[in-house]
């Protein structure tokens, strides 16, 4: 397949900047890939298509607040992005601008009480980054860090909670797993009170989630690795469902991903696992365990288009993007929703 048959024309003006004020009250649209048909709904209306019985699996990360702005010991100011852990203080970093950061460098963030030395410049521009404190590091963070929003959000976000969901539990992303924001408090325990069942997965959303495809056969594509685990409750829930011939449905692609890495090809059960996944799906892929997707509006020949594309078919997935576009719904991470079953 060709990287092109996933492009469609945006309006920019349709690329949300801020969040909706109320999470639950966004426009979903509902594809029947039965019936081939598609509805517009407001997003409470998901309990409406949810059965006692079926298993809603969401993916509790917590956005961690990584976007720092400091000062070199010149001055000058100095922009860090952290990507992820690799050992106590030492984190890998996206920094800007690169090549004024060089190794040795060291860089003054918030008052004085965070600061940083470069010690190793990574493969692909990266620096290797250690961080000296007093106190509680993520206390810090949450004080002087901010929001890693999408490239394509550039309002400021008033805050912090609104990009992160409502059971946002284990810190670790580097982005929000967009389809989730949609949740209240309320509306989870509506479901659960008709008898759906809730499940976690936890999977930390990688920076490597915005990078686009960039080769025409997509095949050829390279897919970043995030790493996620599950524990036995959550796998006991899943698998209760698919044994009793109920919906397992996925909350946005992350969890869809987890879900898709870890089942038997045989019966589409799960189990206890925690690691690395890379996988990548487009048309063709056979889905084995989720059966229903709720996700946002995706950027256009990106692999999340894909993956949508996989589950209700590239025709149908196209026809309702260019119907979302007449209508003006809101698109990406801050932006309306949809319902794939």
């Amino acid at each position: 397949m060709k990287l092109t048959d996933f492009n469609y024309e945006l309006p920019e003006k349709l690329i949300a900047q801020v969040p909706i004020k109320n999470r639950d009250e966004s426009r979903l649209m509902v594809l029947n890939r039965k019936k081939q048909t598609i509805e517009h709904k407001i997003f409470k209306d998901i309990i409406d298509y949810l059965e006692p019985g079926d298993c809603l699996v969401r993916n509790n990360t917590k956005v961690l607040p990584a976007r720092l702005y400091g000062k070199k010991e010149t001055g000058a100011n100095v922009e860090f992005l952290l990507l992820n852990r690799i050992e106590e203080d030492i984190w890998e970093c996206i920094v800007r601008p690169g090549n004024k950061l060089h190794v040795g460098t060291k860089v003054i963030f918030g008052d004085g009480e965070l600061n940083a030395d470069i010690l190793e410049v990574m493969p692909g521009g990266t620096r290797k980054v250690k961080f000296f404190y007093k106190g509680i590091f993520n206390e810090i963070l949450d004080r002087i860090g901010l929001m890693p929003l999408p490239p394509y959000i550039h309002e400021d976000l008033k805050q912090n909670d609104r990009y992160q969901t409502v059971y946002a539990k284990y810190e670790g992303s580097a982005a929000a797993p967009t389809a989730g924001l949609h949740f209240t408090e309320e509306l989870l325990k509506q479901l659960e009170e008709k008898g759906v069942v809730i499940a976690n997965v936890t999977l930390h959303v990688g920076i490597g989630t915005f990078r686009p495809v960039k080769v025409e056969n997509i095949e050829e594509h390279e897919m970043h690795s995030e790493h996620f685990y599950i524990k036995q409750e959550d796998v006991e829930k899943i698998n209760n469902a698919k044994k009793n011939g109920k919906r397992v449905i996925s909350v946005g692609t992350t969890s869809c991903r987890v879900l898709e890495t870890i089942s038997s090809p045989e019966n589409g059960l799960v189990k206890v696992a925690e690691g690395d996944t890379s996988i990548f799906i487009y048309p063709g892929y056979k889905f084995k365990c989720i059966d229903g997707l709720i996700t946002n509006f995706h950027l256009p020949e990106s692999t999340l288009l894909m993956l949508v594309s996989a589950l209700a078919g590239r025709e149908y997935i196209m026809k309702a993007y260019h119907e979302a576009v007449e209508k003006e719904y809101r698109f990406f991470s801050f932006g309306d929703a949809m319902f794939i079953y």
